[in-house]
């Protein structure tokens, strides 16, 4: 592991904290980026899917770069919103933990400011920072970017509105002479309208192919249902992923929410993440996620941006993205690590002939995930029934006398008999008819 990255140029104590952290080969667009960050002088464009080690790729650079016997802010990586700027805070705090005097600060929005001003006023060399907060902290006087030589913008698709507003703002407080590295998952026109103003006309452009190691592992797979049946279908394909991990992604806020309440209900262990919780809940629900306490995250887009949880074993796309830009960062949440993942999307009929444009524009293929039958979707349905029952927690409340009363008529029946009544009560109520003919759908 040492030689191949000390053979990019990677300092000795860099190459320790690696090894510690068992980070054995660099990707594509490591090999790429790293020695060219070290040596060279030009502006970069980095391309490279969501999971293929981008942070590495300008992180140990830079920590390298710093000069850590000066105070000032020399590096300041602007993403897109605060859990994407606290994972690289972590990982840069753990590439460097070996480096002495090295100083790195999370300056990003969501939380009291009050506590980064203070911060700011200790030695700092690299300040990872959302386009807001940084421009708040600015015209408060609370930071000095004079003397700063980089400037990263990291997955720059999803902050192309956000910079269109405040990149000017930013760029004027930083010398003439800086470096600017910017890094996306895609390089849509609006990206590269943003490289020819901002980026020096001689910027060098890195790309690492689809084939790398976030994305290779991915299986693509789609699942087509009638509206009225949607939630069923997805609680079945939950219940053969248990105890596993995955996320769910919707458009909108509103979506994740009744959802995550559907799934509540149905006793599975998640929890919903989008941008009108505060910054508390939010924090709290990740760190469940992270800790393996909750195994399904419901989420919008810009909300799961940042999480890079090695064990996500599966992603589904419960309504179908924009934009082609959601679908890989979407999917690029499993397979981390060279690991294996599926991203299965479900679609309703008409949506069936947009797979093709998915699959010309990605360069990828997906193939159809089988349907389950509507006995098997019954079936499934009296399996969460049944966990209910069995979660629920007795009512300590109710009259001694009445359960007793209740105990009373179920006496002479075994553990086995009123399990095969209570199924049957189930049946009679749902009016389900357990054969392969077509089922009445039955109100949860």
């Amino acid at each position: 592991m040492s030689k191949q990255f000390s053979s990019l140029g990677i300092s000795a104590p860099i190459l320790k904290a690696l090894g510690e952290l068992n980070i054995v080969e660099p990707t594509e667009i490591q090999q790429k980026t790293i020695p060219l960050l070290l040596a060279e002088t030009q502006d970069v464009v980095g391309l490279a899917k969501t999971g293929t080690g981008k942070t590495a790729a300008f992180g140990l650079p830079l920590l390298q770069l710093v000069d850590t016997k000066s105070p000032v802010v020399q590096a300041v990586i602007l993403v897109p919103t605060r859990e994407l700027g606290q994972q690289i805070f972590r990982n840069l705090e753990d590439f460097g933990k070996h480096i002495p005097n090295i100083s790195i600060a999370s300056i990003c929005g969501g939380i009291p400011i009050k506590p980064q001003i203070e911060r700011l006023t200790q030695p700092t060399q690299i300040v990872v920072a959302t386009p807001g907060r940084l421009i708040d902290l600015i015209q408060r006087k609370a930071i000095d970017l004079k003397q700063t030589s980089y400037l990263v913008l990291d997955e720059a698709d999803e902050m192309v509105s956000i910079l269109k507003e405040s990149l000017d703002e930013i760029i004027a407080e930083l010398p003439k002479k800086h470096r600017t590295l910017l890094f996306s998952a895609t390089l849509p026109g609006t990206i590269k309208q943003l490289i020819q103003n901002y980026l020096n006309k001689n910027v060098v452009q890195v790309s690492a192919n689809m084939e790398t190691a976030g994305n290779q592992g991915i299986d693509h797979e789609y699942i087509v249902v009638d509206p009225i049946e949607k939630l069923d279908v997805l609680m079945h394909f939950l219940n053969s992923k248990e105890g596993e991990r995955g996320i769910i992604f919707c458009k909108t806020k509103a979506a994740v929410n009744k959802l995550a309440k559907n799934l509540a209900i149905n006793r599975f262990s998640s929890g919903a993440l989008h941008g009108s919780l505060s910054q508390g809940i939010r924090d709290r629900i990740m760190e469940q996620f992270r800790e393996g306490h909750i195994n399904i995250l419901v989420a919008t887009d810009l909300a799961a941006r940042g999480i890079d949880v090695k064990e996500i074993s599966y992603v589904v796309n419960y309504h179908l993205p924009d934009t082609y830009e959601n679908y890989v960062h979407r999917s690029g949440r499993t397979a981390r690590a060279g690991a294996k993942g599926l991203s299965l999307t479900v679609l309703q009929e008409e949506e069936v002939a947009e797979i093709p444009e998915f699959e010309a524009e990605l360069g990828i293929k997906f193939t159809k995930f089988q349907k389950p039958s509507a006995l098997s979707l019954e079936e499934n349905n009296m399996l969460l029934w049944a966990k209910q029952i069995f979660k629920t927690k007795p009512n300590y409340d109710m009259s001694s006398d009445l359960k007793t009363k209740v105990k009373t008529v179920f006496h002479h029946l075994t553990k086995d008999e009123l399990i095969e009544k209570l199924m049957a009560s189930y049946v009679l109520q749902n009016k389900v008819e357990v054969t392969e003919k077509p089922v009445k759908k039955f109100k949860k």
